[in-house]
């Protein structure tokens, strides 16, 4: 990532512990390059192995390596040969596995003493002067133990603490509140506009210039699909003074080619960026195409947002199955940091998710996992099925007084569905809506069976619902999953007085999506599942039967006598 232009730092002094700290596996069975640094030689970075024995050297060495980056802005590695005293802590036995090593170690001098005698040879200090320099160290330690004794709180500065002035942490309640995310509908014409219109005097692909037509009509005719929806949310914030920063594997056009958020000039490949030419525009927005590395990228994200709470800043999967690459950095700090360390972060992770018949590592983004990691009020989970709900829940992550890491199970088929469309005004006017009644029903009196889903599995069903002419059935969509707006939730089921049936509807597997959450955090009515059965691998793997499985799903919401 060293040199890659989104994540360049200007260059990182890379300081290697040596010494086996966390483990006692020879360096035999632990790589199997001569030394652990060699790593470096992937950007051409200087490596400086040092005696840690040698206190001037490896004081020599830091001053090298500061003077090279700032000089030459890249990479410095310091290899610091040293050794660990005891185990892995001081009641382990390093010598289970390491005798010889560890005889050694027990007749070597610390480097504090070494250095010590070293002074005292060249008459730099007296006999006594290190006794004394221990002596006044330990009562300056004794002294402030007693005076931290004497207060009744310790107080922990909190990190980055200027960056996260005027921020708060909220629990749950907060977050269900509503948020204004309302923006000026002149202005988003505006930027509409802008957004809409290619340089005159430079050649694209046809099919560039046809799509950026189409946007340009779904403006007349006030009809925005995703894309749009999406690019309006990003040029309202910036246009606001906010930054906007995504990254991940073909973001810039995006993974099914809906965004366009960076087109080429044909025969120079010239970038173009149509929402750095908004007017006026307050704030800044980049985008960059990832290198493949789930971990590597969405830690580096994780952090640039933990640095700048006032960016919106987007990791994308190319699709949602692929951040099982990045576990470790979900589970140790996105889904955890605010409990363990009081760190907020805004980073947003869009997870392309849907089951549009393909195979079992491009269909689920593994729902179940996140919503099993949602405890108390550490992260919000969404599956938006709508342009302005997914335009105010990216402004709402800006719009808060706190921050809080954001999971969408973005769609893939939607982004081009005739009726995943919404007007300006309901982007200008309106707010995140974290669930969604059924908007096409005239009589609630009439509905006997309520059904209860997330995402695009409801387009499925209400397709069936018009083919079988079934005007007792309503779909209610739960677009926020965590947390749960049980109140709102409450409010519908009681505004449907005649239903006796109420359905948990999923594409995915019994065993996976959110029904097993739903199980553990809905008790208002008694759900039954209609879902495909129980299964291993996420999906079918098989176009056919891929489609039998969804068609059996689909059809177990409108009959009770259908089990899986």
């Amino acid at each position: 990532m060293a040199k890659l232009d989104g994540y360049k730092t200007g260059g990182t002094i890379h300081l290697v512990i040596n010494n086996q700290v966390g483990f006692t596996t020879n360096y035999l069975d632990a790589r199997s390059s001569t030394y652990c640094t060699d790593i470096a030689k992937v950007t051409l970075s200087p490596v400086l192995h040092v005696n840690a024995d040698d206190a001037e050297a490896v004081v020599h060495a830091m001053l090298f390596a500061l003077d090279y980056r700032m000089e030459f802005g890249t990479d410095v590695f310091i290899d610091l040969l040293g050794y660990r005293k005891y185990g892995h802590n001081e009641g382990d036995e390093p010598k289970f596995t390491q005798p010889i090593l560890y005889k050694a170690i027990a007749k070597h001098k610390n480097p504090r003493d070494i250095y010590a005698e070293k002074l005292a040879q060249e008459n730099v200090i007296s006999a006594g002067f290190v006794k004394e320099l221990e002596e006044a160290y330990k009562a300056k330690l004794d002294e402030n133990l007693e005076a931290s004794r004497k207060k009744d709180l310790t107080v922990i500065t909190p990190f980055m603490e200027n960056e996260w002035e005027g921020y708060k942490q909220v629990s749950d309640d907060v977050m269900l509140q509503k948020f204004d995310t309302k923006f000026d509908k002149k202005q988003l014409a505006e930027i509409a506009g802008t957004i809409t219109q290619l340089p005159s005097d430079k050649k694209f692909i046809s099919k560039i210039t046809k799509l950026i037509g189409e946007r340009k009509k779904m403006v007349e005719t006030n009809k925005l699909d995703w894309a749009m929806g999406e690019l309006l949310a990003y040029g309202s914030l910036i246009s606001e003074g906010f930054d906007v920063r995504i990254s991940g594997q073909d973001v810039e056009r995006g993974t099914f080619s809906h965004r366009h958020a960076v087109v080429k000039v044909e025969d120079s490949e010239e970038e173009v960026i149509l929402l750095d030419k908004i007017k006026d525009k307050k704030g800044n927005f980049y985008i960059y195409n990832s290198h493949l590395s789930e971990y590597g990228v969405l830690g580096f994200e994780y952090g640039y947002a933990l640095a700048s709470p006032k960016s919106l800043v987007i990791w994308e999967a190319q699709f949602g199955d692929f951040s099982n690459g990045a576990q470790i950095m979900i589970d140790q700090y996105i889904s955890a940091g605010e409990d363990k360390w009081n760190n907020q972060n805004g980073l947003v992770m869009l997870l392309p998710h849907g089951y549009e018949n393909q195979g079992a590592e491009h269909s689920s983004a593994r729902m179940e996992r996140y919503l099993q990691m949602c405890a108390k009020h550490n992260m919000y989970i969404a599956d938006v099925t709508s342009p302005a709900n997914f335009f105010h829940l990216m402004r709402r992550q800006l719009k808060t007084e706190f921050r809080k890491p954001l999971v969408v199970f973005s769609p893939k088929s939607l982004l081009r569905h005739p009726d995943v469309v919404s007007s300006m005004d309901e982007l200008a006017n309106g707010q995140f809506q974290e669930v969604l009644d059924d908007p096409n029903v005239k009589e609630k009196k009439a509905i006997k069976t309520l059904v209860f889903c997330t995402g695009k599995v409801y387009f499925d069903i209400i397709a069936q619902r018009e083919e079988l002419g079934r005007n007792d059935v309503a779909v209610v969509r739960l677009e926020q999953l965590f947390p749960l707006a049980v109140d709102q939730i409450k409010a519908i089921i009681d505004s449907y007085p005649n239903v006796d049936h109420y359905v948990w509807a999923q594409e995915e597997p019994k065993n996976m999506g959110a029904y097993s959450y739903m199980l553990m955090n809905f008790d208002l009515v008694k759900l039954r599942l209609a879902s495909p059965k129980a299964y291993s691998a996420p999906a079918a793997g098989s176009y056919e039967r891929s489609k039998k499985r969804q068609k059996n799903a689909i059809a177990m919401v409108f009959d009770k006598t259908l089990f899986q």
